[in-house]
């Protein structure tokens, strides 16, 4: 089987973002963006989907965290793009729910190339430490345009913030994990009409 791993740089007047990934890792994670909560939460999805990444961020955190959590989104996006190359040979769809204490969160994920995400997730607090909740949203979408990801999370319940995030960002990976996963029954794309 080919290698399935990327490396991805973008550079911008906000941010520089690097990124290296492997999606037949064993969850060993590194990542260093300047925002911990966020960092604890990218490193949580990464693990529980058994993919190895180092992704290391400097962005403009004095004016706030929006572009490096948004930035983070797209090199991420654009690295398991790049790992997945043609989108052949792997399941395509993933689904997994998680408790964290009282949450409870669910991802579905298709990986169809028809970027959609739908995030209902409840804002119980509006920051979690110094990070602000609706950041969270900002990653996701980013991610899931530039992986071309068809990606819907639900909370079922949950009234801590932090563990509502912790079971997203968890669900997320265990889901992307099944996704991506080679299928040895698929002869090239998964898809009725041969193409994505």
């Amino acid at each position: 089987m080919e290698s399935r791993t990327a490396s991805v740089t973008r550079q911008t007047r906000e941010t520089h973002i690097t990124a290296e990934l492997n999606l037949d890792g064993s969850g060993r994670v590194l990542v260093e963006t300047g925002v911990g909560f966020f960092d604890h939460m990218l490193g949580a999805a990464m693990v529980h989907g058994y993919f190895d990444l180092t992704l290391r961020a400097e962005g403009d955190t004095h004016v706030d965290d929006h572009h490096t959590v948004e930035d983070s989104g797209i090199v991420l996006g654009q690295a398991f793009r790049q790992a997945l190359a043609d989108f052949a040979g792997i399941r395509r769809y993933g689904e997994a729910s998680v408790p964290m204490d009282e949450a409870l969160a669910r991802a579905v994920v298709d990986l169809s190339r028809r970027p959609y995400l739908v995030f209902e997730v409840p804002i119980t607090a509006p920051k979690v430490g110094s990070f602000d909740s609706q950041l969270a949203a900002e990653f996701w979408q980013a991610f899931t345009i530039h992986l071309g990801a068809n990606l819907h999370v639900d909370v079922v319940r949950g009234r801590n913030m932090h563990h509502i995030l912790e079971a997203v960002f968890k669900a997320a990976g265990r889901a992307l994990d099944q996704a991506t996963r080679p299928e040895s029954r698929a002869l090239g794309v998964t898809s009725t009409k041969g193409v994505l």
